[in-house]
């Protein structure tokens, strides 16, 4: 395994390049791409060029590189989010459909939420997730009852770090985070009206497996107004077929 003069290896590199996109930014010049790994242009230029061959990378019309077909494939074929996705599309687009705006289902990654599933409609109120896609867990409703259950280490590391402010209503401080999360674990279910967009209102509930845990989260965005509270029945129905189905698969 070839290694650079720091000692990092050819992988190492590699995982650099391909962590370099984002949802945002799928498509980026070799240059682009090395000013992001901290790698020289001609060493990019090759590493790239060796995860093109095999398929992990593509070059576009402008000669700029995107995420292969074949890095998708294997990941696709091996994510653990996999069986969890599938066991909750049919109740997925069930909430979507009662609800009429956006409901999305969301895991636990480092401290953030990654969104494995997205439903949503032309005329939906706004929201910034995106399948594939990333939030803080600390303004996501989803974050919140991913946090709530979550062990105390992980929450601690959390309110450990800088936290940003979206709106008014973020909830950034340590003290009213933890009263937010503990009445997660005492209701059920994580409401947040305007803490990433004014016009929004995020709910959330727990999705559990076969042994209780909650291993990720089914929420619904919709518009922050006096019908918000109205898709919570909804949405603890959807969450409770889900964990249904799962607990069916152990």
């Amino acid at each position: 395994m070839a290694r650079a003069p720091t000692g990092e290896s050819s992988i190492a590199r590699a995982a650099r390049i391909i962590a370099a996109f984002t949802s945002d930014e799928t498509s980026l010049t070799v240059t682009e791409i090395a000013r992001r790994t901290g790698l020289h242009v001609a060493t990019a230029s090759r590493l790239i060029a060796e995860l093109a061959a095999h398929g992990l990378l593509a070059r576009g019309p402008g000669r700029e590189v995107r995420v292969g077909v074949r890095l998708w494939e294997l990941a696709a074929r091996a994510s653990p989010t996999s069986s969890l996705r599938e066991a909750a599309m049919p109740y997925l687009e069930d909430l979507h459909a009662v609800v009429g705006h956006h409901a999305q289902l969301g895991v636990l990654d480092d401290d953030d939420v990654l969104f494995v599933e997205r439903l949503s409609a032309r005329d939906a109120v706004i929201n910034y997730t995106q399948i594939a896609g990333r939030l803080p867990a600390h303004i996501s409703s989803c974050g919140h009852v991913l946090l709530a259950y979550a062990p105390p280490e992980v929450r601690q590391r959390v309110l450990r770090r800088p936290m940003r402010r979206y709106t008014a209503a973020t909830i950034t401080t340590p003290d009213r985070l933890d009263e937010a999360w503990a009445a997660v674990r005492r209701q059920g279910y994580a409401f947040l009206p305007g803490h990433v967009h004014d016009d929004a209102t995020g709910i959330a509930v727990p999705v559990r497996n076969a042994l209780t845990e909650v291993v990720a989260a089914l929420s619904i965005i919709v518009p922050n107004d006096e019908h918000a509270p109205a898709g919570l029945a909804a949405l603890l129905a959807a969450a409770r077929g889900v964990t249904r189905t799962l607990s069916g698969r152990r």
